[in-house]
């Protein structure tokens, strides 16, 4: 029996079901780099928002008269969104597919940037940014497992390397796009360039990215995970906004600690006791995941902290935002590079701890040398390159180890954690800058250097094989993973 033609779903349904790729792209050998190709829109598009915005900083304080404790909401009232949508929006794109909801994403982030361009205040700015963040995180919680389950097992490390490459080279073009746009055209057009991008990205991902067909079932979510996560980060956020300049009496600034801690606390009872856990607490117990997380989270918050510094030292001493976005692009750019070539560079047998810790190594020595040197151009742009090359070359394998642990019917939630410690290190670092800024005076910069030094150490200390415990008496070893 022959088997029925394929059939395309009509209008109404395309809208809730997921098309499938026309059929020589999907039974070709290189289908999966287009599916790959496609999901770096979605990365370029994000860290070339994120890399941008730090350069309207300036701008935005100037526009709506604003303190640079108040014009950090953008970027944070974003990533605090991201945070908490990250992992329910991957678990239910698990249960009801991927790519519908990678296209709803692309569709939501590229509307919400363009009335991002439009605000007439700073408080309608931030919300938009709240609505874009809604986008990012459909875009930014299938990313990883999109790239996972459509690239060959051994080409994983190398797809994961792609994609790294995109964001990094939206993190390179924004400082250079976002000093020209500044400077010429004003902060608006740094949200408006989002629209082209994310037109492309929808009809390309339409006929490009492969039907989900691995699905897990999501027997419900859990509405207090997401509260209680968003309600912490934000009360210990706006605490160090409080800190850093913010305007609010002390009174407020202990209670939002207080709420923080309280929220925290709570969050972590109810993961370990919920029936549906936002986080679930098992692969948080296998030491490659807790330990990748951990370095996640720093690598990011190294990674973002220059990003906001640099513009503001360069402008503070005189230099255009132009000039600013060109010294800091040797950071996205020497990422980018190390992303992209470590795979052909580095022996095909060196195993992802040896490429986490030197990567790891490499960052530290450039911030320990930026310590002892002048914060200026002639001595920026090498030490912010060698800073680029050592995460771009931490960041593919130590994805690639968290991703290894997770099945592939959770490779959504499992892309979901990672994206939400990122979003996490992210935000610390912006908060990171503004409050030693505020309280450190002329030694601001060098404090803030040290303090993301001592983060790097953490993230080398993380590349180390982590300790498994004993067997229990009476239960054969474990036999170890690749």
């Amino acid at each position: 029996m022959s088997p029925l033609p394929r059939r395309h779903p009509t209008w109404p349904a395309a809208l809730v079901e997921e098309r499938a790729r026309p059929d020589r792209i999907r039974r070709s050998e290189g289908g999966w780099k287009l599916a790959v190709g496609t999901v770096c829109f979605g990365a370029f598009m994000g860290q070339l928002d994120a890399s941008i915005v730090t350069l309207t900083y300036g701008s935005l304080r100037t526009e709506f008269h604003a303190t640079l404790a108040a014009v950090e909401w953008v970027s944070l009232a974003y990533l605090l969104t991201l945070v908490a949508l990250l992992v329910p929006v991957g678990r239910l794109s698990d249960a009801h597919g991927r790519k519908l909801c990678y296209l709803y994403g692309f569709l939501v982030f590229t509307a919400a940037s363009a009335a991002c361009g439009l605000a007439t205040s700073l408080v309608a700015l931030v919300g938009w940014r709240v609505a874009q963040a809604v986008g990012a995180a459909m875009l930014q919680a299938n990313s990883v497992a999109l790239v996972t389950t459509s690239a060959p097992r051994g080409r994983l490390r190398a797809a994961l390397g792609v994609q790294a490459a995109a964001q990094a080279l939206g993190l390179a073009l924004g400082p250079t796009l976002g000093g020209v746009i500044v400077a010429s055209l004003g902060w608006r057009w740094v949200f408006a360039i989002n629209v082209p991008v994310g037109i492309v990205a929808l009809v390309a991902g339409q006929y490009l990215l492969p039907r989900t067909r691995v699905r897990t079932r999501v027997a419900g979510l859990d509405p207090a995970g997401p509260l209680l996560l968003a309600v912490a980060t934000t009360g210990f956020l706006l605490g160090l906004s409080a800190l850093s300049g913010l305007g609010t009496p002390t009174w407020v600034t202990v209670a939002l600690f207080a709420v923080a801690v309280a929220a925290g606390w709570g969050f972590v009872r109810r993961q370990r006791h919920a029936a549906n856990p936002l986080v679930d607490p098992a692969p948080l117990r296998e030491p490659a995941v807790a330990t990748g997380l951990v370095g996640a989270l720093g690598d990011y918050l190294v990674l973002f902290g220059p990003l906001v510094l640099v513009p503001l030292v360069l402008t503070d001493a005189g230099a255009s935002e132009l000039h600013a976005g060109l010294v800091l692009t040797a950071l996205p750019a020497g990422f980018a590079l190390a992303a992209t070539c470590a795979e052909r560079v580095l022996p095909a047998r060196f195993p992802d701890r040896a490429r986490c810790a030197l990567g790891a190594g490499a960052a530290a020595c450039a911030l320990a040398a930026m310590l002892a040197l002048p914060l200026r151009a002639p001595a920026l742009v090498p030490l912010l390159l060698l800073l680029g090359l050592g995460l771009g070359t931490y960041t593919p394998a130590n994805n690639a180890l968290i991703m290894r642990a997770f099945p592939a019917r959770s490779a959504g939630t499992g892309g979901g954690l990672v994206n939400m410690v990122r979003g996490l290190g992210t935000a610390l670092g912006i908060a990171l800058v503004t409050l030693t800024l505020h309280h450190s005076g002329t030694g601001g910069p060098r404090l803030t250097i040290a303090a993301l030094l001592c983060v790097a150490l953490l993230v080398l200390v993380t590349a180390r094989p982590p300790l498994r415990r004993a067997p229990s008496p009476g239960r054969p070893p474990r036999k170890a993973g690749r």
